[in-house]
């Protein structure tokens, strides 16, 4: 199977964006800060540089820097549901930004270039993390970085993340050699996104003695349930099977994965890398209709896999089409 491939099977391809009336963007405009432990988070215009990622075979990455110099930035993202306060397993963020100088791969001078752009899935603590360097700023806009957080067929949250000023400015002043522009020369009551508030917005920065970067964490809240189900979570399935979370998950040694047919069906399931590079084919046989299980174990091909997070993608054959879904699992 080849990448693209790879990523189809997350289905979630060119969702739209919804927003529902009467919900309160969590901002405070007098202080700035969350209203509560659990606020959703402010929506914002996915900017004048999107792409939909899913069209391409590069996108399914934790690492998405490319050939961009700057110093580097691990990004860490936590997704929880706006109904419990949980996180939220399972879906899809994605996240892009500019480079050191402002500019956006895909446009103007910039196209047919891909880098500072990419996605991943929560795991089972509602978290992605990227590996990118830290964006630099430009006219009219203050340093940021976009994300998307892709919850059903129907709904997505879209949003942007920013930094405490004067962390930032040292990042640049420290490294003026990358970041030639100097200070960012705008406030966040001069930025048109954040001047209305960015408290669930500011992500932290923490210097990291091992990389010589920095780490940086936010949590998201959207609209949701975590750890109990998802509001609308409708995988592109055709009604043909439902599959679900491993269990237990995290595990050490093995895992079951349960899912149901409701007509009969070639099934193939396989383990990835967030990569998206093969690990193993867990089964690929022809299933009647009704519950089945899988056992995923530790050991692949001779090895034992390292701790970390793996993806599994079933597809599934009939005589009504071909039908694809995929979740995460976590070897501790």
């Amino acid at each position: 199977m080849n990448r693209k491939d790879f990523l189809k099977g997350l289905g979630l391809a060119s969702l739209g964006t919804f927003v529902a009336g009467g919900i309160s963007t969590g901002k405070n405009e007098i202080t700035n800060k969350p209203l509560n432990n659990c606020t959703l988070i402010p929506s914002e215009t996915a900017g004048p540089y999107p792409l939909d990622l899913s069209e391409n075979n590069y996108y399914f990455r934790q690492d998405i820097r490319e050939d961009r110099a700057g110093v580097q930035l691990n990004v860490k993202m936590r997704i929880v549901g706006s109904v419990n306060c949980e996180p939220m397993s399972n879906l899809r963020v994605n996240i892009w930004h500019c480079d050191r100088v402002g500019n956006y791969s895909g446009y103007q001078s910039e196209t047919g270039l891909t880098y500072l752009r990419g996605y991943q899935i929560t795991d089972s603590n509602g978290e992605v993390e990227f590996v990118t360097v830290f964006p630099g700023w430009y006219n009219g806009r203050i340093c940021h970085i976009h994300f998307q957080v892709y919850v059903s067929s129907v709904y997505s949250a879209v949003s942007q993340l920013t930094f405490p000023i004067e962390e930032k400015n040292a990042i640049y002043a420290a490294n003026s050699d990358l970041y030639t522009k100097g200070d960012d020369p705008l406030g966040f009551s001069q930025d048109n996104i954040f001047s209305d508030g960015y408290g669930l917005q500011l992500a932290t920065l923490t210097p990291n003695e091992e990389t010589g970067g920095y780490d940086s964490y936010l949590e998201v809240t959207v609209e949701g349930s975590g750890v109990t189900g998802l509001i609308n979570h409708e995988p592109e399935t055709g009604g043909q099977f439902t599959l679900g979370s491993n269990y237990p998950n995290p595990f050490s040694s093995s895992s079951t994965i349960p899912f149901t047919l409701n007509n009969a069906a070639q099934v193939k399931m396989e383990l990835f890398d967030l990569n998206a590079r093969k690990i193993s084919t867990l089964i690929n046989n022809r299933l009647g209709a009704g519950d089945h299980t899988v056992v995923v174990n530790r050991q692949q091909n001779g090895a034992m896999l390292p701790a970390g997070n793996y993806a599994y993608k079933i597809e599934v054959t009939n005589e009504y089409g071909i039908y694809k879904q995929m979740k995460l699992l976590s070897i501790q």
